[in-house]
């Protein structure tokens, strides 16, 4: 099983990027996400996910470990194959999508072409349990350090912010010190997560 390849970037195209490990070029399917983030004749490491029939031997290759996650999730809902999945994510962001599903957004994943309302409701429908149980009940819970911002505190965007990011991965104690510094009043969730993601990165 492979977790990740490391190599130059050998040759790109839509939607898909060859890695060159070795002499060997690997070939994966890329999302538009990923490609943007590579560069013709330049190293890169991409996490990898498989797909393995009869008559094919596929590669999946994420920059990012939550888009791989969140393509592994997407495949996991009946109906929902790569390609799909694949649509889905070039047109998201993996906080996107996050907040997407918490949200109920069928039109944040309608944009994405292939896939229209109702593959939209079932991904949501599918899904949802499943973020939820990854947040670990921590949803509502606003840290106790930012409550002191009334203007932002308890509005719908905030907590559509901590859920997603509670989903990715980080704990309220982490959130918390940077949610302070931001101005969140005017902000959607997703501009929340994004500005919350950038100052962690620093």
């Amino acid at each position: 099983m492979l977790y990740h390849i490391e190599g130059m970037v050998s040759e790109m195209q839509p939607a898909l990027a060859v890695l060159d490990c070795g002499g060997i070029g690997f070939a994966l399917n890329v999302t538009a996400n990923t490609l943007a983030g590579l560069k013709l004749g330049e190293r890169a490491k991409l996490y990898v996910s498989e797909s393995i029939g009869e008559s094919n031997f596929d590669l999946y290759g994420f920059l990012d470990k939550n888009e791989k996650r969140f393509f592994e999730m997407l495949i996991s809902v009946s109906g929902i194959g790569p390609k799909a999945a694949m649509s889905i994510l070039s047109h998201n962001t993996p906080e996107g999508l996050a907040l997407a599903i918490i949200s109920s957004d069928e039109k944040a994943l309608t944009v994405a072409p292939g896939i229209g309302k109702k593959i939209a409701q079932r991904v949501i429908l599918e899904l949802k349990d499943k973020v939820s149980k990854e947040m670990a009940g921590t949803k509502a819970e606003i840290p106790a350090a930012f409550t002191a911002a009334p203007a932002a505190a308890g509005t719908t965007a905030v907590n559509d912010a901590l859920a997603g990011l509670t989903v990715l991965g980080y704990s309220s104690a982490e959130i918390a010190p940077v949610l302070k510094k931001l101005d969140t009043q005017d902000m959607t969730a997703e501009q929340i997560i994004r500005s919350v993601l950038k100052q962690m990165v620093k």
